[in-house]
């Protein structure tokens, strides 16, 4: 007798708990990374500390994980086919939310507003990965690698304008609190369907659907299937009490100098050693100052101007610095 081929598994209707638990567990880690910035922030902690090293890190990788789980649950709810009601509703939220945020950042901190963060990329990547749900996952894998490479190659002064900031192409990196463009992010999501679809047709996610979780995370699981109310409430609260902190033992004041010198070298020793770092951002400030552009510095000056004499001082600077010492340090 024939053996008949088996159809392509469905995606299950239940809701997975593993998958809930793992949306809370990348809640809890974003809320130790923003209670780590707002340390940062009121001066508890090194200027520049969450921008660079582990924390840095740490950071995209919470993102990218949030964005992963974002395809997942776009394959999960619509593969069978969209459900156009329950699609703009969710859809609605987040793009309310997203705006919300653009809104209060611009007049909370004006320097440095969050014009295309993680819930503004989360919408349209709702909206872009629909068209991926029924292509096959190799196709999409593919064009998540395209999309994870192409800021590498496709960077490009057409798109310093702050119209096309959130592709991710502009040549300079745009000032932002939470900055997550198209380019490379949405690979991250496309990655998620794909691999879901994957999960689905070789009968893991069944398997995972059936998974018994113990008790103790049903907090997360919790947290999880309340995803963006709890992103929405857990920063406010706990800069709320690290201010409210602030208010019974301030944080020792460094001086702006003092400030700009512990980010720059912050910045600066991603790529070079502490020597070169030391001595590069003693004559950025040094210059900055001589030149008056310090005190735009400080204010958060998004102009092309300023932005046009930091990056000449920067040039600057570094072959000033180079011909001190030589890259690697100085000689023993």
């Amino acid at each position: 007798m024939t053996k008949q081929p088996q159809p392509a598994a469905e995606p299950t209707t239940r809701r997975i708990d593993a998958i809930d638990i793992a949306r809370g567990v990348a809640l809890v880690a974003m809320a130790v990374y923003h209670f780590a910035w707002d340390l940062e922030f009121f001066g508890y902690a090194p200027a520049g500390m969450t921008a660079v090293g582990g924390w840095k890190l740490f950071a995209r990788s919470i993102a990218s994980s949030f964005l992963f789980l974002v395809g997942v649950s776009l394959f999960l709810g619509h593969a069978r086919g969209i459900r156009w009601d329950g699609f703009w509703r969710r859809m609605a939220m987040v793009a309310g939310a997203a705006l919300a945020i653009s809104a209060v950042t611009y007049f909370a901190v004006p320097s440095g507003f969050i014009f295309f963060g993680i819930l503004h990329h989360i919408a349209l990547a709702s909206l872009l990965g629909l068209a991926f749900l029924r292509l096959p996952a190799l196709v999409t894998l593919l064009v998540a690698a395209a999309v994870l490479v192409a800021p590498h190659y496709l960077r490009s002064a057409s798109f310093d304008s702050p119209w096309w900031w959130w592709t991710g192409l502009s040549e300079t990196r745009p000032r932002s609190n939470d900055y997550v463009p198209v380019f490379p992010w949405f690979a991250a999501v496309l990655a998620g369907i794909a691999v879901t679809k994957i999960a689905t047709q070789t009968g893991t996610l069944a398997k995972l659907a059936g998974l018994a979780t113990p008790s103790w995370t049903r907090p997360l699981a919790f947290a999880g299937r309340h995803s963006l109310a709890v992103y929405l409430i857990h920063q406010p609260v706990l800069i709320a009490c690290v201010w409210a902190f602030s208010q019974i033992h301030p944080a020792s004041q460094e001086s702006r100098e003092v400030y700009f010198l512990q980010s720059c070298e912050a910045s600066c020793g991603e790529v070079r050693d502490t020597e070169f770092c030391t001595r590069y951002c003693v004559c950025m400030l040094d210059t900055l100052e001589r030149e008056g552009a310090i005190e735009g510095v400080y204010a958060g000056d998004q102009s092309d101007m300023l932005r046009g004499r930091v990056e000449e001082v920067a040039g600057r600077c570094t072959i000033e610095t180079d011909a001190l010492v030589p890259e690697g340090g100085a000689d023993e």
